[in-house]
């Protein structure tokens, strides 16, 4: 079994199942496997992607089939027709994919999970039964844990494949609170490995020509902190309490830097931060145009992530719910003080390894403002800070780890 083929909505971009995917491949082909890719976005290697546009969240008929079925209770007949229209034209593409490549694997990255596309899961779940092809089922959240997916008129769909339960998958989650609700709710085991990093090998020192030049183009003057939001426009990450933040810190220039666009959940949220941010005189830098959404640059888009985490003087991340924290790993790998809202995972699964951060509990507070300049303003207190968080990162959530963990699963097969 050499052969495995990653089916998604979208493995595109900066988002975290896009990295997870890229870091679990990164392993399995210096294993000896060959990774092919099937999604509605891909911006892997054309030779070994798999087009399906109907696959994508984005596509105009899923989009019809969310607005048909999500905050109701009874769905139209249409909607029911249009779900098995469209199920049966992924089923025949995703079979063409197998087909092509000859996957001996798959690994689902989190459409068995999240009914963001609702025929893509139904698709992939009667191909499992009647294929009976080795799965691995990588769930980064359940539709039980996003407020939007609670009041549906899918829940047979949602049932049967969010996810399904057969005898041929092996079930991943990445937190425990997700491995105890899935065992809950549907009676499944699974493995919890978690989101890792790089660990292994630390980051280059920052290039001051291209720290400087970014700072630049972002819109930071000398003098003014570079406050980085590293995370997509979507309302979960609480993107107003970094505006708190910043316009009460001194030093600040009241700028916040973004680097991920809006979007992915519809534009509301993106214009009700614009009107807050207006009130708190607080300015919101979008660099997204100008990194590239790869670990690469490109012609276009000069930076890569890591570089806005080099130019970064502090990273927030004031999510209320996350299925882990790529972006919490990123900063500590790059050495980066954090600003951390308290959320339910990472009470569970990251704050018992005693990571040194400043914590918030919803609210930005005078506390907090004072914490955070003081680590603002001591260079020596960072420096500690980083290597503490650096070394924590690197003893639990290596690659190392994802390694070990993820060949034990593929051996089970």
């Amino acid at each position: 079994m050499k052969n495995i083929g990653f089916v998604s909505t979208r493995i595109s971009g900066t988002d975290g199942v896009s990295h997870e995917i890229e870091k679990w491949a990164d392993v399995l082909v210096n294993n000896g496997y060959s990774c092919c890719y099937c999604a509605g976005e891909i911006d892997r290697d054309v030779d070994c992607s798999f087009l399906i546009d109907e696959a994508h969240f984005k596509h105009p008929d899923n989009v019809r089939i969310n607005q048909g079925v999500f905050g109701k209770k009874i769905r139209a007949s249409d909607i029911t027709r249009l779900i098995k229209s469209l199920t049966g034209a992924i089923r025949q593409k995703l079979d063409g994919f197998i087909s092509q490549f000859g996957i001996d694997c798959i690994i689902a990255e989190n459409i068995l999970a999240i009914p963001m596309n609702i025929p893509l899961g139904i698709a992939l779940t009667e191909l499992i039964a009647e294929t009976g092809i080795p799965t691995v089922a990588h769930h980064h959240d359940f539709a039980w844990e996003r407020e939007r997916y609670l009041v549906n008129a899918v829940g047979d769909y949602i049932q049967m494949s969010f996810p399904p339960a057969l005898p041929t998958i092996e079930h991943v989650v990445i937190n425990s609170l997700a491995q105890a609700s899935l065992s809950h709710r549907k009676g499944v085991s699974s493995t919890l490995i978690p989101n890792t990093f790089d660990f292994g090998s630390p980051p280059k020192g920052a290039d001051p020509h291209v720290v400087m030049k970014l700072r630049r183009e972002a819109g930071i003057r000398d003098g003014e902190y570079f406050i980085l939001q590293p995370t997509r426009v979507v309302p979960r990450k609480c993107i107003e309490r970094s505006i708190d933040l910043v316009s009460r810190l001194e030093g600040s220039g009241r700028k916040l830097v973004l680097s991920h666009p809006s979007g992915d959940e519809g534009e509301e949220y993106s214009r009700m931060l614009a009107e807050y941010a207006e009130h708190e005189q607080v300015e919101l830098c979008f660099i997204d145009r100008l990194v590239s959404p790869g670990r690469r640059e490109s012609k276009d888009k000069p930076y890569t992530i890591g570089d806005v985490y080099q130019a970064a003087d502090l990273v927030t991340y004031p999510s209320k719910y996350e299925g882990f924290g790529n972006a919490f790993l990123e900063a500590v790998y790059f050495r980066k003080p954090l600003m951390v809202n308290r959320y339910p995972v990472f009470i569970s699964d990251i704050e018992i390894h005693g990571f040194d951060l400043c914590r918030i509990d919803g609210l930005v507070t005078g506390e907090t403002i004072r914490e955070i300049q003081k680590i603002l303003s001591e260079e020596d207190l960072r420096k500690r800070m980083a290597d503490w968080n650096f070394s924590i990162g690197r003893e639990h959530f290596s690659n190392e780890l994802l390694e070990k963990m993820l060949l034990s699963v593929m051996e089970r097969f």
